[in-house]
């Protein structure tokens, strides 16, 4: 087993590397992939390269990232890994002039859940992709979710201490509560009052 040391110093050595090669994070557990077998994640081998994995698990990949850096200096298999690299890669984020979503705001306040049809024709109407008008709808139904302002409840509660009204709201009149100790009786501590 190599020690810490020789750790240490390959995940120095694979990230200079491997950015001169000019490979993301992502392209190598890409690669790993398709010369291995099993998927390797962005995140993996970040962790890798800033020594924040275990012992262990740095032993287990520092004889595959090795035998990436090969394959990726000899060049072989690289145009298929990088086709892949490439397919796999995220959608650039789509902006959507103000005119179509003023339309697409027309659309929801008539129907917020359209059906895959619908969906179609708004995207055709807008010069739109179909995905991009689900997602649209989508996001628009959560923003809808979080402005939600549920009331605050004041049932249990003693009138003095309740939420005061909204100005220009009528809420219907409350009885006053008499405490106890004014009817009458003696002070009593009640944790229910």
């Amino acid at each position: 087993m190599p020690s810490e040391a020789e750790i240490e110093q390959f995940a120095r050595d694979i990230k200079q590397k491997r950015v001169a090669l000019g490979f993301t994070q992502e392209d190598v557990g890409c690669a790993l992939g398709l010369l291995f077998g099993k998927m390797f994640s962005q995140t993996t081998i970040c962790r890798f390269e800033s020594l924040q994995l275990s012992y262990k698990n740095m032993c287990h990949l520092k004889p595959l990232l090795s035998r990436w850096l090969e394959e990726a200096q000899r060049n072989e298999k690289l145009q298929e890994e990088q086709a892949l690299a490439q397919s796999r890669k995220r959608k650039r984020r789509t902006t959507i002039e103000s005119v179509a979503k003023n339309h697409l705001e027309v659309y929801f306040l008539a129907n917020s859940k359209p059906n895959a049809q619908e969906i179609e024709q708004i995207a055709k109407g807008l010069y739109l992709e179909k995905d991009v008008v689900r997602v649209w709808f989508c996001n628009r139904r959560q923003k809808d979710k979080r402005h939600v302002v549920k009331e605050p409840s004041n049932e249990g509660c003693d009138p003095q201490h309740s939420v005061p009204p909204v100005l220009g709201v009528a809420s219907p009149p409350q009885k006053m509560r008499t405490p106890r100790y004014m009817s009458g009786s003696s002070p009593i501590y009640n944790a229910a009052i």
